[in-house]
């Protein structure tokens, strides 16, 4: 499974000289006239992959555009005095018209003449966004509007059914798919760098697996868990095996959507509710990765992203500044944001990310704790799951009134305290704003198969905790202009507010 499924196998021949390129450190594509070269991006947060660039063509490109740029790929190569089997085309991104390889500096520049192109990047380093090592007090905040006391410290609240029906795609370093923890829910997707193997040899992406969906660790303890490996055993990779691990898991979950959408018509409904991918990961600027994630969130991919740990403004980091993904900043057990968490008004939530205990590599039990806005998105993943599987409900409709409107709370809360101590069905316990009679006056309209991105990620905003995190809890000081004062939570408790 080294081989990208979104390789093209071509195989180019290639001498390269290292001669300077016009750069610049951030690019947001614009209109450009037919003698202006295509723009060159590069930011070099961790480092560049040398020689190895990612080509995004304009959306209305002709059809045939991308084919004769790696015809002339192949002829510009054939004439290098040198053979070096590395240049090529690496990997294929049909959802962004582009594609990553190996070239050289001349032909690169030949590429940003071409009018087709609307801006070329330098391949980066990308690293995961962890930060320190050594319960899952985690979970227990998620379903807990107040700070936690004693009482709560270690009571998580959820509906079981949670994440049941749901796909989780982990884009990361890999995940034990052989954890007891998971019980069979977890399974290998794809490894998209060249001559690596199907294992998680980091821990990484296992960790943040466990958060998503293990049984003890885990906020959807019935999701499924899908492994993209995109980083090697050090935590760290190129972008461009990023963008082919985002392409991976958006076409997955297309196909998989799909096959639900045909098994509704013919038997009245299916058992897969929808899709979710985690990317814990970050780099500089990309707006070929950017790109890549709001594509898939448009085919239907429903995305959290890492807000970046550099304590700055996440705006500069990929794939935090992806609008349309649900980028997570980090918050401590007692509601700080959290020292290293990135911030400002591309964050969109906080989750908790400081000591989280989740699945390990080395064997079949193994955990560790660990921190980072690594940890604080899949939490945030995992409730997009959980929320995703109780959908549709007769209960839930979020295009319809304001979110929980705080007198409507306050008068059903009796009523939630009352039922709460058994497992609900559906939404009853996640989306009060909704709750009706159990026996209702009259029909009920049959509600839309799917949620949409948008639409969940407006739930899950709507249902966050107002107001509870403070930027150091001595001064109680402010978040960081722009940070918007959101902390997850799962609605199933009656402390709703």
């Amino acid at each position: 499974m080294a081989s990208s499924f979104f390789t093209l196998a071509l195989s180019l021949a290639g001498a390269v000289s290292s001669t300077p390129l016009s750069t610049s450190s951030f690019y947001t594509p614009a209109q450009r006239n037919s003698l202006t070269p295509a723009p060159f991006a590069e930011h070099q947060q961790y480092g560049h992959v040398n020689n190895s660039y990612i080509v995004v063509l304009k959306k209305d490109a002709p059809s045939n555009a991308m084919q004769n740029q790696f015809n002339f790929l192949t002829a510009a190569h054939q004439e290098q005095p040198l053979v070096d089997g590395v240049f090529g085309i690496k990997h294929v991104y049909p959802h962004i018209n582009g594609y990553a390889g190996h070239f050289s500096p001349d032909s690169v520049e030949q590429l940003r003449a071409m009018p087709e192109v609307d801006f070329i990047e330098r391949d980066q380093i990308v690293r995961i966004q962890d930060v320190q090592k050594q319960a899952p007090w985690g979970l227990a905040r998620v379903s807990h509007r107040s700070k936690l006391t004693f009482a709560t410290f270690k009571k998580y609240e959820y509906d079981s059914k949670g994440g049941e029906g749901v796909d989780v795609y982990v884009i990361d370093t890999g995940i034990n798919v052989d954890h007891v923890e998971f019980g069979g829910r977890a399974s290998w997707g794809h490894t998209v760098p060249d001559n690596d193997v199907d294992e998680d040899g980091n821990g990484h992406g296992t960790h943040c697996a466990g958060t998503i969906a293990s049984r003890k660790y885990g906020v959807a303890k019935a999701a499924n868990v899908i492994a993209v490996k995109v980083l090697g055993s050090n935590g760290s990779g190129s972008m461009s095996d990023v963008v082919a691990g985002v392409a991976f898991a958006a076409n997955a979950a297309s196909k998989k959507a799909e096959a639900a959408a045909e098994e509704r018509k013919v038997k009245g409904k299916s058992a897969h509710k929808g899709s979710v991918a985690n990317m814990s990961l970050g780099g500089g600027k990309s707006a070929a990765l950017d790109r890549a994630v709001n594509a898939a969130v448009d085919g239907g991919l429903h995305f959290a992203v890492a807000a970046g740990n550099d304590n700055r403004d996440a705006c500069n980091y990929s794939p935090a500044a992806a609008e349309k993904a649900v980028t997570v900043g980090a918050s401590s057990v007692t509601d700080e944001r959290a020292y290293f968490s990135n911030h400002g008004k591309c964050v969109d939530v906080f989750a908790p990310g400081l000591s989280i205990l989740s699945t390990w590599i080395g064997s079949e039990e193994a955990t560790n704790t660990i921190s980072g806005t690594s940890m604080a998105s899949p939490h945030t993943a995992g409730l997009l799951a959980y929320l995703l599987s109780l959908y549709p409900s007769k209960n839930f409709n979020p295009d319809t009134a304001e979110f929980f409107d705080r007198p409507l709370l306050a008068a059903q809360t009796p009523f939630l305290a009352m039922v709460r101590s058994s497992v609900y069905t559906v939404a009853n316990a996640v989306f009060p704003g909704w709750l009706v009679a159990p026996e209702a006056v009259g029909p009920i309209p049959k509600e839309p198969e799917t949620i949409t991105p948008p639409q969940l990620k407006r739930a899950l905003l709507g249902l966050a905790t107002k107001g509870a995190l403070v930027d150091k809890q001595g001064d109680k000081s402010p978040l960081p202009a722009g940070s918007p004062n959101l902390l997850i939570f799962n609605n199933f408790t009656a402390d709703a507010y």
